[in-house]
């Protein structure tokens, strides 16, 4: 899984809006445009950031439950694989899933041997958006020289609704308040809002950028419901 890095609210909002209805004229500009940089002969200076969630979301697969021995291992290889952050698990979930986020950071979480960068994997865990998950969390990443909290709230409306009860104004301020409560504790903190593919898209944008204000690093547009 990649998780989009942004730190200027405006292009957020001008890529949210552009991606509602392109026409084909915009289509192809864009097409040109991409095309006449990559066989451009200026270096390119942009980062692919490889964000792995394996040992979190993809232990979600039926039958594909890990142990904890299991879980250090395969992190030990995204190392040796050069993947910059691995999303070790969700801390909060049970006592196994915290011990395993935990030895993932005292263990591949301090390894730079192979790594062009020099610098280890940067170990990150999932929390949802109240203090006791992001504290959790904290707890399970922070052996690790280089950890991110990565938390998330639902932003569709059926989600709001129906699941949380909640109203737009109150997720935003929920959100925003718990990335800076999170900030307090680390400098990396990706965001989700949960169900972004089914959200309407100016208040998505208005949630990106408030959460951004906040503290937030990277923000992650998942379709959760596929």
């Amino acid at each position: 899984a990649l998780a989009s890095r942004s730190s200027r609210s405006p292009m957020l909002s001008a890529t949210l809006r552009s991606a509602r209805r392109p026409s084909v004229a915009a289509c192809c500009r864009l097409r040109r445009a991409a095309s006449a940089r990559a066989f451009s002969a200026e270096p390119a200076t942009d980062k692919l950031v490889i964000f792995d969630t394996t040992l979190r979301d993809g232990e979600q697969s039926p039958g594909a439950t890990l142990t904890e021995s299991e879980k250090v291992e395969i992190a030990k290889q995204l190392s040796r694989l050069g993947v910059d952050v691995c999303e070790a698990g969700f801390p909060i979930a049970s006592e196994g899933d915290f011990a395993a986020v935990t030895q993932v950071a005292k263990t591949s979480g301090q390894l730079t041997d192979g790594r062009r960068s020099g610098q280890p994997m940067r170990i990150a865990g999932l929390a949802r958006a109240n203090k006791k998950d992001l504290e959790r969390c904290y707890e399970a990443v922070r052996h690790a020289p280089l950890h991110r909290i990565h938390t998330f709230l639902a932003s569709s409306d059926i989600h709001l609704e129906h699941k949380l009860g909640i109203s737009r104004a109150k997720c935003v301020e929920i959100s925003s308040s718990m990335v800076a409560f999170a900030k307090s504790m680390v400098d990396d903190i990706e965001f989700s809002p949960e169900d972004a593919g089914r959200s309407d898209p100016a208040f998505l944008v208005e949630l990106c950028e408030a959460v951004i204000e906040a503290g937030a690093t990277t923000i992650n547009l998942p379709d959760t419901v596929g």
